[in-house]
């Protein structure tokens, strides 16, 4: 299911959302710009779980080599496709939840989830020399939060393998529950072979963050079940 667009209108501008994706974007731009360095650029900025536990038992002082790549890893992303469909989802969802945290909470909401995602991935993948990049687990979180936040919205899905009715509404509490699902299982099939160690979806990334949010906003009070007006459009 590919979200088209949700029925929940932002109250206020989301600034912090747009800068992020602004990031994003900036951040490929630069990775483009690169060229031949670009490997070079992914694992420096990328985060190698595999580094991160070496670095931690080895040179516990070298904080930025340690902590950096958990922020410069969620601005940098795998190819196009990767960024496009990061972004579209943070722009669906991202603006209704920075409504409800704030702007400055939902800055630092949205970074904690990417930083647990990847805590989640690297535990379950120790020994990978691959990179990580990409904000799929602070969006994550964004959805996790969505979930809990807006569950009676609905969301207008494009389903591209239906030749009758393609595009059809479906409620947040759905989408977002069978996402959630498909990173669980797909995770959990992943860690019974060696593909954590190969590279591919990090699924346990997504799985993470998603917890993350919807515990924190849980946690932070913003917990609201509220349930739009029908004819309402984002």
């Amino acid at each position: 299911m590919i979200p088209l667009r949700d029925n929940i209108p932002s109250q206020r501008r989301p600034i912090i959302n747009y800068s992020i994706i602004g990031l994003n974007c900036l951040g490929f731009l630069l990775e483009l710009a690169s060229g031949r360095y670009l490997q070079q650029v992914i694992t420096v900025f990328g985060f190698i779980p595999a580094r991160f536990f070496a670095l931690l038992e080895t040179h516990p002082e070298q904080y930025l080599a340690i902590y950096l790549p958990f922020l410069s890893t969620m601005f940098l992303h795998g190819g196009w496709l990767h960024l496009i469909a990061n972004m579209w989802t943070l722009y669906i969802f991202g603006d209704n939840v920075e409504d409800r945290l704030g702007h400055g909470r939902f800055l630092l909401f949205y970074l904690a989830c990417g930083v647990v995602g990847s805590l989640l991935h690297a535990v379950l993948s120790p020994h990978s020399w691959v990179p990580l990049v990409g904000a799929s687990g602070a969006i994550a979180g964004v959805m996790g939060a969505y979930f809990l936040l807006f569950r009676h919205a609905q969301v207008l899905v494009f389903l591209p393998f239906f030749l009758v009715a393609p595009i059809v509404e479906v409620p947040a509490y759905v989408f977002l529950g069978v996402w959630f699902l498909l990173q669980f299982f797909s995770g959990a099939f992943s860690v019974l072979g060696p593909r954590a160690a190969q590279g591919g979806v990090a699924f346990w990334a997504h799985v993470g963050g998603f917890v993350a949010g919807a515990l924190l906003v849980f946690l932070l009070g913003a917990v609201r079940l509220v349930k739009p007006e029908p004819d309402e459009e984002e």
